[in-house]
Formats: C-alpha cells, structure tokens, sequence
C-alpha cells in the first residue's frame, strides 16, 4: 500500500463558503477554482482508484484562511469548518481517504491552540498543518509559542506547507513577484527559511518532541548542504551588528544536524528525478515519507501521483525501505495504523 501522505481538498460546507466569502481571492485563488479535483469528491476518488494500492491523506490547500478571513471570530468559524468537513468525510470514505489533517491558523487569539487539542482529540485527526508564515509574520513570533508548546505536548506531527504570493516582491524596487516566480522558486525558499527560523529561535530546542513535515522534500534544503553545514559553522562571521557566535554556541547541536535529524520531509516535488534523489541522499530514511501534492499538476490530479511513483519505482529502493517511505514512516509519525 502507498499513502500519499499530502494531498489537498476542500470539504463542500468549507467550498461553499469560501466562494462568498473570498470568491476573488486572486493568484492562488484563481488556480484552485479551476481544479475540480479540489472540490468535486466523486473526481477525486476516480483519481484515487487510479492507482493499485493507493490512498491519500487530506489537507487543506490556499489561499491561508487569515489571509480572507475579516474577523478572529470567522477565522475560528471557517477553521471549524474545514475540521468538521474532513472528519465526516473521511469517516464516510476510509478506503479512499484512511486520514485527514486538520487545519489551524496562528493567527486565532490562542495560536490555534484550542482546535489543534480539539481536532486531534474529538475529530481524530493525524496532525495539523499551519502554514510558513503567518499573513506575512514569522513563525518564530513569541504569540505563536502557545502553539508549539501544544503540539510537543500532544506529539502529533505538523505539516508544514509554503505560503508566499506574488505581493512579495523579487526585487526591493518593484511591487510584486513576476513571472510567478514568487511560487517557482519563492516556495522553496519559504520553506527553507521557516526551517531555519525555527533552528535559531531554538522552538526546536526547545520543544524536542516536535513532529514537523516539511512540504517539497524540504524545499531548497537538500542542495544546501555545504551552506547549511560549513557555512553555519561559522555563523557570525559575516554579520557586525548581531551576535550570532553565541547564538551558534548556544544551540545543543550543530545547525546542519537539526535540519537533517528533527525536520520530516515528504517526496512531492512535482515529478524531479533529480531532487527526488538528492532528498533521498540528504535526509535519514525514517524522516522520509511518499507524498505527491495532489491534484497541483498540469492533468488536473492525475499526473503528480503517478510520476512520482514512477520516480520511486525506477531507483531500486530496497523492499522494506520503500514500504517506510510508502506509509510505514507515516505510520510512525502520526502513531495511527493507516493499512489494515
């Protein structure tokens, strides 16, 4: 059995809502209201029944609900809804559908922290997802500290997904990404970079029973690894106005060795052979899990699973260390049996 461990949907009550309440959402918005996969359930299990042994654990996509949300009082409904909608929907759908990921958004007055206990105690999610930033603020603010106490507490895994629109300029003297570069390369950077911040800000140590799921193997990270690690070595020396030889001399281990060991990462990266392979050489096998970003490609839902299972097929992984990557790892992670 593979469990495709991130792949995104909108459940109807939360769609419906969505279309009055952020119906011109632009950019990311334009882009999922164009997939029926997204929001048509009965399309996306045909998609699902088009791979043998195959299941797919939901989230929910873009744009990030404090980004439309007017209120903390419609975050806290939307959110909900969202929850609800995934719970009963799986519940109903198992054989399609074995899990679900519960939304939350650090923006709610407690940091999420409320639904995050609620929807993993009563609804029975496997992790929540928060996104890298937040309407443009950093994970590492100390309002959102709440929530990561939270989450170390309940020792369920957070997928971590990338936010960054086309309002975030390339360069400081224009007003906005062009070329959608801003997604192309301006998502992997974001991961990257909320990684880091939460290397530095030391949430990782301390908070060590963080389960954090980083979306794209990783982002940027794995070809990093000079930068990472001998360059980080020598934090502080490029920076006047900051200490960050303490900083670096602070932390318990070494700033390479936090994005190896503590991060988890899954294997969507749109069909690249070659990041698959440099992911798979850069992080621990048990840190790895099959994901493919469903329905984001160019068929509507129906390419990213297959190539990317296609990638895995052809590099001769041996049997029992692809049955970790495929849902053995996942298992792991979330502490639920997801294979009957």
């Amino acid at each position: 059995m593979r469990i495709d461990a991130y792949t995104h949907f909108f459940p109807k009550k939360f769609f419906d809502k969505m279309q009055d309440v952020a119906g011109d959402y632009k950019d990311m918005g334009k882009r999922v209201r164009s997939l029926p996969a997204l929001f048509d359930l009965e399309h996306r299990k045909k998609i699902v029944d088009g791979h043998k042994d195959y299941q797919q654990i939901l989230s929910y996509p873009q744009p990030p609900v404090e980004n439309f949300a007017k209120t903390a009082a419609q975050i806290d409904e939307l959110i909900r809804l969202i929850n609800d909608g995934f719970a009963e929907l799986c519940a109903k759908e198992r054989d399609h559908f074995p899990g679900w990921v519960a939304q939350i958004s650090l923006d709610a007055p407690d940091a999420g922290v409320r639904e995050a206990e609620r929807a993993i105690k009563e609804l029975g999610a496997l992790g929540v997802q928060i996104y890298t930033n937040v309407a443009g603020k950093p994970l590492d603010r100390p309002q959102y500290l709440p929530f990561w106490k939270k989450m170390n507490e309940l020792g369920k895994p957070i997928w971590l997904h990338p936010a960054r629109g086309a309002n975030m300029p390339d360069y400081i003297d224009e007003k906005k990404s062009l070329y959608e570069i801003w997604w192309t390369f301006g998502w992997s950077y974001e991961t990257a970079t909320a990684m880091a911040r939460l290397v530095f800000s030391k949430i990782m140590d301390n908070h060590p029973n963080l389960k954090i799921i980083t979306h794209h193997f990783g982002g940027i990270v794995p070809m990093l690894e000079g930068r990472i690690g001998p360059g980080w070595d020598v934090l502080g020396s490029r920076t006047s106005d900051e200490d960050y030889v303490s900083l670096r001399k602070s932390l318990k281990k070494r700033p390479l060795d936090y994005f190896k060991q503590d991060f988890y990462v899954d294997t969507a990266v749109f069909g690249g052979k070659p990041a698959t392979k440099c992911g798979l050489e850069f992080f621990p096998l048990e840190k790895i899990v099959f994901a493919s970003d469903c329905p984001f490609d160019p068929e509507g839902g129906t390419m990213y699973p297959r190539v990317t299972l296609q990638i895995l097929d052809s590099l001769d992984i041996p049997k029992a260390d692809r049955e970790k990557i495929d849902y053995k790892n996942l298992e792991a992670i979330t502490g639920a049996k997801l294979v009957k």
